[in-house]
């Protein structure tokens, strides 16, 4: 049984998970990766009330994650480092972290969101768009970016 709840994007199991995330974007992406080189997503942008950290755990193991960052003025939402454990793949497991992001990001009053994501990255996007996600111009200047995406909530 999954369990996704919010947690601490600084806690143990958030770390896990985005040592993994940023390990396995070092293996896909053809440039390599590099955390430092990213645009920013800090425990304290993901950290209510500025934003919110979901970790997915199965029998109490962090198996997946997502983080919000909020731009209240401007009611937009921004999806950041999200991942699934690669032996829980096919299990719908990334549908119900972004679904769970949707919800949050609607009870925080956004009414847009937004991600963007690497050419690499090719069941995301596949995701991203099956869960009614547009292609839009580029947002932001992150330099791992191929594909910007939005959806109204």
């Amino acid at each position: 049984m999954i369990e996704i709840k919010p947690t601490d994007p600084s806690s143990p199991e958030a770390t896990w998970c985005l040592q993994n995330y940023f390990s396995e974007l070092a293996k896909r992406f053809d440039s390599g990766f590099d955390p430092g080189l990213t645009l920013p997503a800090t425990a304290g942008e993901m950290t209510p009330p500025a934003g919110l950290f979901l970790v997915a755990y199965l029998e109490r193991k962090s198996v997946g994650c997502g983080g919000l960052k909020f731009y209240r003025e401007d009611k937009i939402g921004m999806i950041k480092r999200m991942w699934v454990a690669p032996e829980t793949r096919g299990q719908g497991l990334g549908q119900m972290l972004l679904n769970e992001l949707e919800v949050y990001a609607k009870g925080a009053d956004m009414s847009i969101l937004r991600l963007e994501t690497n050419q690499s990255l090719k069941e995301a996007i596949s995701l991203y768009r099956k869960s009614g996600y547009e292609e839009v111009k580029p947002f932001n200047d992150e330099r791992y970016a191929h594909y910007w995406f939005e959806k109204r909530i």
